[in-house]
This record gives C-alpha cells, structure tokens and sequence, in this order.
C-alpha cells in the first residue's frame, strides 16, 4: 500500500513540473528568437514548433510539450 501511494505521490507531482516547464520553455525560445540571426525558414520552423509545443501543453500533454520545446531550444541553440 505505501508503494502504491508513493507511486501516485510521484506521479502527481511529475506531472507538476512538467507543466510550470512548458511556459518557461515558450518563454526562453522568444527571447533567444529577438536576437537571434536565422533565415526565414529556420525561424519559421522553430516557431511551428514553439506553437506546437504551447498547443500540447494547453492540452495538457506536459511531457510532450516539454520534448517538442526542447526540440526547439536544441534548433535555436546549435543556429546561434
């Protein structure tokens, strides 16, 4: 019975932090993206991703948005 409940407890609040990660996430990729020097096309696809990734966690899909975010924190990262 603990093990259960420890279970729950972790899942719960994983689930938590997830999700107060996905706005910080948003707001890290539009401050790298105002000073960042990238073609339209880069740009574009970084923010389809920003706007995926802000749609999942609306939804509720934390640790998929948070792994879309990512996605495009690497993009931004390895074009600066």
């Amino acid at each position: 019975m603990r093990y259960l409940a420890a279970l729950l407890f972790t899942v719960f609040f994983a689930g938590s932090a997830l999700a107060n990660q996905c706005p910080s996430l948003v707001s890290q990729i539009n401050q790298q993206l105002q000073s960042a020097q990238l073609d339209s096309e880069t740009e574009a696809n970084i923010k389809a991703l920003r706007d995926e990734g802000e749609s999942l966690h609306n939804q509720g899909k934390h640790s998929e948005s948070v792994k879309v975010l990512r996605e495009a924190m690497d993009k931004l990262d390895s074009m600066s």
